[in-house]
């Protein structure tokens, strides 16, 4: 039986609009040229201190091409450990005869609502011919009224020695983890209007007894949904036997316009298996997929514990695995 929060006034519909913000971009890339103002700021103030009336000389003539080098190509990937943080990387191969320096690297894409950004902004890398690079950047928040799938572009700052240009180019995202994201976290926005949820604590136990994880769903009065379940993680499984996709089930319906009080769900978890490498290695065993439904249709949101949970649960699983004792 699914428990109920709120009062029953029926689900509305929540449709979005779904219209692209840029048009296509071609493979080709375009580019834009970037002038430096170093030089310029330091002629400016060596002709102030001379009081000298001496033209200024001209700046450095930035280098053009209409495509990427010869050889060099760029893709979006996402890896484990990146998806707590929101961050992807771009990668960048240079299978051309001649070392290339990246300094600036952004994505531009209509599903975001700013340009990911290189998350060490100053970073200045040089690669060699035939090297590869994986540079992470920084995820913007979705904007839901772009559509789920669209094109991204990369914008590289190449640096060939006073001089820096920009080269934008269309990037491929081989494993299409963008769109997923983006449908996501949208639907995680839309879940907001129904309901918050949050993983609030968390209670170690004994060797041979299950913890127990607080899921914690708060009714915030705009909208309907029900939470479905939590699946297991690489991790951690559930104590209490589940579904055959290891969904444990929760079936809490939130109404709209209800003002019920927040429900909290205790998940009984154990270690999905005593392997230290499995803790040490940890990148996604605390992000809980986390079923929902909407307007009648299933959903899935990921749902972290935080930094400070994880802490605790992977400390707690070394010590129900007895991890370092002597046999």
């Amino acid at each position: 039986m699914r428990r109920v929060l709120g009062s029953a006034l029926g689900i509305g519909r929540w449709g979005m609009p779904r219209h692209s913000v840029r048009p296509s971009v071609d493979a080709v890339a375009v580019v834009r040229p970037v002038l430096r103002a170093a030089g310029l700021l330091a002629a400016t103030g060596v002709i102030a201190l001379a009081g000298c009336s001496a033209a200024l000389p001209p700046a450095p003539t930035p280098s053009t091409t209409s495509a990427l080098p010869a050889g060099v190509t760029v893709e979006l990937q996402q890896q484990r450990s990146d998806v707590s943080t929101r961050q992807a990387q771009v990668r960048v191969r240079n299978a051309s005869d001649e070392a290339i320096t990246l300094a600036g690297v952004r994505v531009e894409d209509p599903r975001f609502e700013g340009a990911a950004t290189r998350v060490i902004a100053d970073r200045v890398t040089t690669l060699p011919a035939g090297g590869s690079v994986d540079v992470r950047v920084q995820l913007a928040p979705v904007d839901c009224d772009a559509p789920d799938e669209a094109d991204a572009v990369v914008v590289l700052e190449l640096v060939d020695g006073d001089e820096t240009t920009e080269v934008e180019a269309a990037a491929a995202d081989p494993l299409g983890f963008v769109a997923r994201l983006h449908a996501r976290e949208c639907l995680e926005e839309r879940l907001t209007d129904a309901a918050s949820l949050a993983f609030t604590g968390f209670t170690p136990s004994p060797p041979g007894l299950p913890a127990s994880l607080e899921l914690t769903i708060t009714p915030t009065g705009s909208g309907a949904a029900t939470v479905v379940g939590v699946e297991s993680t690489n991790l951690l499984d559930f104590a209490a036997p589940g579904d055959e996709d290891d969904l444990y089930p929760v079936d809490v319906e939130v109404d709209d316009g209800g003002d019920a009080a927040p429900v909290v769900i205790a998940l009984p978890l154990v270690p999905f298996r005593c392997d230290p490498h499995a803790v040490q290695e940890d990148k996604r065993g605390t992000v809980f997929d986390v079923h929902i439904e909407l307007d009648g249709e299933p959903g899935e949101i990921e749902l972290f514990v935080g930094e400070e949970l994880r802490g605790r649960m992977l400390t707690w699983v070394a010590q129900w695995c007895r991890f370092g004792e002597q046999g």
